[in-house]
């Protein structure tokens, strides 16, 4: 399968699934030298088993970088902070992640003197303009290889089915077969499914391709209460009340976040959404802790946060810095900005949400904080003044309704109708 190498030297962004693999094979075909480079973003793989089938197809190195750590505490920790999704439904994992594998992927090409970084990514997706745009902010003078846009490659093999002929003629293990004909995306954020039987937007997703999650109606009929404490809009600490474990460190925290929610069935969504490059797709995620997250966070903000600091960051940053993350323009200007904003946003973002997950459901039974003092209960009360006179209202509604005044005189004169 080797092929003199003369084309340059090629750092892979390889996942050890069917297209990299294949990929690998191909571009070894083609007459590069192949060095392989797996990010441990938190998914689910055997990476030995997989560095392994890298040497045997045919690279000469592989590296395996666990990315993790600065995944949670860099990437997922800040979208939380802004409350990020996209087209109201999509947590943002797969968007997440591709930051963070490219940055490492260009540290690896620039170490060992690539002249190229390739990746996986189809034609017609969002992922393909996530990584090269990352790879050009970082490393400008980089050169890209996107099989997938390459005619003698797509002609070559049009679908999975091709693939998967061309990795049993070279003998490449792949796990995927034509039993799940699905391509799937896995990090310690999300999982996510589409092409093969999901393209059909009005077919049920298989029972069993739900990989993280417990289906929700199989959920234990036992509720788990928790309480997650915030410091800054970051979570510094969950205390599970049914068994009592405390968890405090940025990762652990996350995955057993991540544990709990997988076991009460929590995070699965199916929809269809608006990819960057103008299609839509259909895509099915399982965001099993960060869902636990997003609901915890969005409720201690309405006790900590000043009423037009979060109507500006809703209205604003959340929608743009989403839109910045799904569309791959994470390292630009932009972002930058967005997240010095966001973190502005966060100061007062202080204290504890307890919460009951049950049956795929995160619910929110109290919140409270030790340091912000914007709620107050005499003031809220309807039966203590508080400092607060109910006459106070009568002059706000007679200024209030100054301009309405006007506006519903000049339609009962006009005969108009509200």
């Amino acid at each position: 399968m080797a092929a003199a190498t003369t084309k340059g030297k090629v750092m892979l962004a390889y996942s050890g699934g069917l297209d990299t693999s294949c990929i690998l094979a191909w571009l070894i075909e083609e007459g590069y030298e192949v060095l392989a480079y797996m990010a441990d973003v938190g998914q689910e793989e055997d990476f030995e088993a997989a560095r392994a089938k890298a040497l045997k197809i045919g690279a000469t190195k592989v590296f395996v970088e666990d990315l993790r750590r600065e995944f949670v505490q860099e990437f997922i920790y800040p979208a939380v902070q802004a409350n990020c999704i996209y087209e109201n439904v999509y947590l943002l994992g797969t968007s997440l992640a591709r930051p963070v594998i490219a940055r490492r992927q260009i540290e690896l090409a620039n170490q060992e003197k690539c002249t190229h970084v390739s990746h996986g990514c189809t034609g017609k997706g969002n992922d393909q303009v996530r990584f090269e745009l990352a790879y050009y902010a970082l490393q400008p003078n980089i050169k890209v290889i996107a099989p997938w846009r390459i005619p003698a490659f797509y002609e070559r093999f049009q679908g999975r089915a091709d693939l998967l002929e061309y990795a049993a003629q070279q003998k490449i293990p792949v796990s995927q077969t034509p039993s799940k004909p699905w391509s799937t995306d896995e990090n310690l954020f999300h999982i996510s499914y589409e092409a093969g039987i999901l393209e059909d937007p009005d077919v049920t997703p298989p029972a069993d391709m739900w990989k993280l999650t417990v289906d929700p109606e199989q959920a234990p009929d036992t509720p788990e209460r928790i309480t997650i404490t915030f410091a800054k809009g970051v979570p510094v600490k969950v205390k599970n009340h049914n068994d009592g474990t405390e968890v405090t460190d940025p990762l652990d925290l996350f995955i057993y976040l991540n544990t709990l929610a997988r076991r009460n069935g929590i995070g699965r969504i199916d929809i269809v959404e608006n990819r960057f490059i103008g299609i839509k797709s259909r895509g099915c995620y399982e965001t099993p802790g960060g869902t636990i997250l997003r609901v915890a966070h969005m409720d201690l903000e309405g006790l900590t946060v000043d009423r037009e600091v979060r109507a500006q960051r809703d209205q604003s940053l959340t929608v743009e810095f989403s839109k910045i993350l799904y569309n791959g323009l994470y390292y630009s200007p932009e972002r930058v900005y967005a997240t010095s904003a966001i973190a502005a946003s966060q100061v007062t973002v202080n204290g504890d949400v307890r919460l009951k997950l049950y049956k795929g459901n995160t619910v929110v039974e109290g919140r409270s904080s030790q340091t912000e003092r914007l709620y107050d209960m005499e003031e809220s009360s309807m039966d203590v003044l508080g400092g607060f006179s109910p006459q106070d209202s009568e002059g706000f509604i007679r200024v209030q309704s100054i301009r309405l005044k006007k506006w519903g005189q000049s339609v009962i004169e006009q005969g108009g109708k509200f």
